[in-house]
This record gives C-alpha cells, sequence and structure tokens, in this order.
C-alpha cells in the first residue's frame, strides 16, 4: 500500500530530496541523546518523538534499520563551553555522588519517560564514558592530518587550517568571516590559535572529577567529539540520516562535519542531515531562568505553576505530531487540551473498528475496497512520503474518521460499507495511528475488563430504575473521562 516514494528534508543542502539509502535495504540513523544531568523535558519530547516517527516509518516500507542514539554522560560542560565544570560532575559535587550514580539516576529517568511516550528503544545506545578509546584514536588521526594542535594537555581543533580545503559552516549556514568578526576573547581560551578552534581534548583540573589518562596527560574529551567517534563506529565513516533538535546544528553537528572530514579526509558524516525545530512556551524560549521550563513528570502529574492539570504521555505524543516536525511548536494548555480531544477521536475510531470487525466476522468478502476510501488512506501514506508531514496525515484519519461515524451509528452492519471496504480501512488505520504514529490506548486491556464490570452494574441499576445509582456511575466514570452509551444493541462505552 505505501508505494510513495520517501522525500526528507536535508538541513545540509536546504531542500527535500528523495530518500536513497546507500546501502538499501539497510539504513544506519544516528540521533544525538540527552545528558543526562537532569530530567527530561518537553524539548526531549518533541525531539525523541520526532526521530521514533522516522525509525517506525522506515521499517514499516521495510528497511532494516540500525538506529543509534547515544547518552552523554562526560565532556558536556555548562553552557556548552570549552571550559567550566562538567555539567554530570557539578551535579554529582552538589549531591555528594559519584558521577555515575547522578548517569544511572538520569538514564534510567529518562528510559523511563520514553517508555511512557511510547518511544521505541534505539538498536544501540551507546555511552560517551564507555568509547574513550575510538576518542583518543580519532583526535590522534586529526592531528596526523595536521588539523589539530596540542597545548598544556589540551587538544584543540584548527578551524582555520580546516577551512582552507573544507567550508566550516557548510551546515548551518555560516560564514567563518562573520563568526570571526562577532567572537570576543573568552576567559581560558588565550591558549587557542583562534577563537573558533574547539577543544577535542581538554586536560582536567585537579578538582575535576572525570577525568582519564591520553597521550597528553589526565583529561576528558570535548563534547564534539563523542557522537563522530561513536557514530562512525557503529555505522561506518559515512551513514544514511544523522538526526537532532535545531539547536545542536551549530556549533555541534557542524563540528561533528569537521571533525569526521579532518579524520577521515572525505566524509560528511551522513548523507541526510534532519532537524526537528523547538519547543516554545506561550510564544517564549523555554529555559530555566524564565521559569517557563518543564519536565514530563511535571507535565504528567500537572505539578507546575504553568500546567493546569495532568496530561496524559499520549496527549503529549499526539500534541507533538500535530505539528510537521520542522515548525516550532508552541506549548499552552489550550493547545494541550484540543491535542487530547484529537487523541480520543482517533482511539474511539479504532474501538469502533474493532466492535465492528467482530459485527462482520459472518459476512463473506467480496470484491475490493470502496475507491474513495482507497483514496483517504492513500492521502495519509502521501503525507507521511512527504517529508514525515504528521500533521497532514491526522488530518487524513480525521477524514477517515468522519467516514467511519458517517456510516456507522452503531457498531452493527451497514448496507453501504462492504466487508472488503471494512478490512481495509482496519489494517491501514491500525498501522498508521499505532505503528507508524506510535499512539497507543492508554486505557486498553485491564481497563476494558474493568469497565466490563462497571457496565454490568450499570445496565442492573437501570433494569432496577436505579437512577441515583446509575447517575452515580456516570459522573464517576466522566471524572475519569469516559461517557456511557446506550444503543438498541446494548451499552458500551467511549472517551469523551
Amino acid at each position: 500500500m505505501n508505494s510513495f516514494p520517501l522525500k526528507i528534508y536535508n538541513t545540509l543542502t536546504r531542500k527535500k530530496e528523495l530518500f536513497e539509502p546507500l546501502a538499501a535495504p539497510f539504513v544506519g540513523m544516528y540521533v544525538c541523546g540527552p545528558t543526562v544531568y537532569g530530567e527530561a523535558h518537553l524539548g526531549h519530547a518533541r525531539a525523541y518523538v520526532s526521530f521514533d516517527v522516522l525509525y517506525r516509518y522506515l521499517k514499516n516500507v521495510g528497511y532494516k534499520v540500525r538506529y543509534v542514539r547515544n547518552i552523554t554522560d562526560v565532556g558536556h560542560l555548562v553552557n556548552d563551553a570549552d571550559e567550566g565544570e562538567d555539567k554530570i560532575g557539578k551535579i554529582a559535587k552538589l549531591e555528594k555522588l559519584e558521577p555515575m550514580e547522578v548517569v544511572q539516576y538520569f538514564t534510567n529517568s529518562f528510559h523511563h519517560d520514553m517508555a511512557l511516550l511510547n518511544i521505541l528503544p534505539p538498536d544501540i545506545e551507546p555511552r560517551a564514558s564507555g568509547h574513550i578509546i575510538e576518542q583518543i584514536e580519532m583526535i590522534r588521526e586529526i592531528m596526523d592530518n595536521g588539523l589539530a594542535y596540542e597545548v598544556n594537555g589540551s587538544v584543540y581543533f584548527d578551524v582555520p587550517a580546516y577551512n582552507k580545503e573544507h567550508k566550516y559552516g557548510k551546515l548551518s549556514g555560516r560564514i567563518i568571516e562573520e563568526l570571526l568578526s562577532n567572537t570576543r576573547e573568552l576567559e581560558g581560551q588565550q591558549e587557542k590559535r583562534s577563537p573558533l578552534d574547539f577543544a577535542l581534548w581538554k586536560k582536567a583540573s585537579p578538582e575535576h572529577i572525570m577525568r582519564w589518562p591520553s597521550p597528553w596527560g589526565d583529561g576528558f574529551p570535548g563534547w564534539h567529539l563523542e557522537c563522530s567517534a561513536m557514530s562512525r563506529k557503529y555505522l561506518g565513516t559515512t551513514f544514511d540520516i544523522h538526526g537532532g533538535g535545531l539547536d545542536l546544528m551549530f556549533p555541534h553537528h557542524e563540528c561533528e562535519i569537521a571533525q569526521s572530514q579532518a579524520s577521515n579526509s572525505k566524509s560528511d558524516e551522513a548523507k541526510y542531515w534532519v532537524h526537528n525545530n523547538m519547543i516554545t512556551i506561550n510564544g517564549q524560549k523555554m529555559g530555566k531562568s524564565l521559569g517557563n521550563f518543564i519536565t514530563l513528570g511535571e507535565l504528567f502529574s500537572g505539578d507546575h505553576k504553568m500546567v493546569d492539570m495532568p496530561y496524559s504521555p499520549m496527549t503529549l505524543r499526539f500534541f507533538i505530531l500535530q505539528a510537521h516536525y520542522r515548525s516550532t511548536l508552541d506549548f499552552s494548555n489550550e493547545a494541550l487540551q484540543a491535542a487530547r480531544k484529537g487523541y480520543v477521536k482517533l482511539m474511539n475510531a479504532l474501538r469502533l473498528l474493532e466492535k465492528l470487525e467482530a459485527a462482520y466476522a459472518e459476512v463473506p468478502e467480496e470484491g475490493e475496497a470502496d475507491l474513495e476510501t482507497v483514496k483517504m488512506i492513500e492521502s495519509c501514506y502521501q503525507s507521511m512520503a512527504d517529508d514525515l508531514n504528521t500533521a497532514k496525515a491526522i488530518s487524513g484519519l480525521f477524514n477517515v474518521v468522519s467516514f467511519l461515524n458517517g456510516k456507522f451509528r452503531e457498531p452493527i452492519l451497514s448496507a453501504e460499507v462492504s466487508k472488503a471496504t471494512l478490512a481495509f480501512i482496519l489494517t491501514h488505520f491500525r498501522t498508521l495511528v499505532l505503528d507508524v504514529l506510535g499512539l497507543k490506548d492508554e486505557k486498553a486491556a485491564d481497563a476494558d475488563a474493568l469497565l466490563e464490570v462497571v457496565m454490568e452494574f450499570y445496565k442492573k441499576a437501570k433494569a432496577e430504575k436505579d437512577y441515583a445509582q446509575v447517575d452515580a456511575i456516570r459522573a464517576a466514570l466522566k471524572k475519569q473521562n469516559l461517557v456511557l452509551k446506550d444503543s438498541k444493541t446494548g451499552v458500551d462505552w467511549s472517551y469523551e
């Protein structure tokens, strides 16, 4: 069914390109993972839901994907600079913990939040601290090629030297002369030859907790280096997709390209560079200093001054999916509440389809699906193939929901809809909603059994004309955003 060729926006070329893997059907995909020094927040959700959809989509159309997403557990300094404290080391000192205790705690927390959002785990999840040898080897190669230099136990990448034969700024569109004119000398940067140079290896000060021996003395790798080294180890010198948030494009991804080219003299590291846009909060950039920084735990519990009520993980996932991954997405309570209604609409449609499947069980399947229905479903796949336009795909799915609601007032046979048409809708609606978009029914399985019991009490109360009990049951379910529906075929429930 999904015969539309995938086109994806490549930041490197600034245009949508036909996706052609280097060694089809195999696809190598690397996405920059979190620095685990705090709880996951809305920005993490936007990035990892976006790339989860890409991962799911590629698998759904038949590619064999190796998805690598790292854990940064060393080298990421405060303010993303080349000087100062390690973000994890700083927390470790404050909490009087070993750095790896901090890493493990927040890695576990991150995995928990990603599972709640129904984000599939990567195939490989390497840690920076476990790949020091690979990073040292890459530094040696860059130095051997004359594009890095050592000063007082630290090693820096020589951006002006690299720029003579390559183009530093090719990903972000920055021009090196403008970068130089806009830089100012910062404390601790005097040992660099150019203010644009960045650290590949930093000498560890006496108080620095995390340190490793190297040919240049005890120290730790620069933040940009880990992704170049780990992506090369698990995906090769050139692979298909490198993803991450738009905030990582410069300097992090720009430096990755430079390191990769400087070490092997030929590769842009990845063929396609894919970036998701940011989440804003009521039109403002999210930041701790602005008081609008919202963790996923705070959103799910409602325990934040800017959050009016708890929002479920699937509500947040739907909220993210209803916007294109390259567009900005503004958080507001009104937008989250609207997202919940959209999510509920899809879940109610899935429940209706399941009941219709049972109702049509004894009907012979003859002929082909209705052409109008095929076109509706095709439009959803076409939207996904057009740079993963989830917003447009969801709009197409809502057209299918409207079709179903128009044809089926109750989950019983309709002379207007053949079994072949219903089977077609059921197969592809499930595929798109559950497998590609990654939504799931949060009240499924055990909740269904419990609701069956509640409905039996409800039917008994109605039969005995105990209307006070009937109203009490309805009110209790309404608090859980569930409604009971009386019909000719009995009693059923749906999401409100």
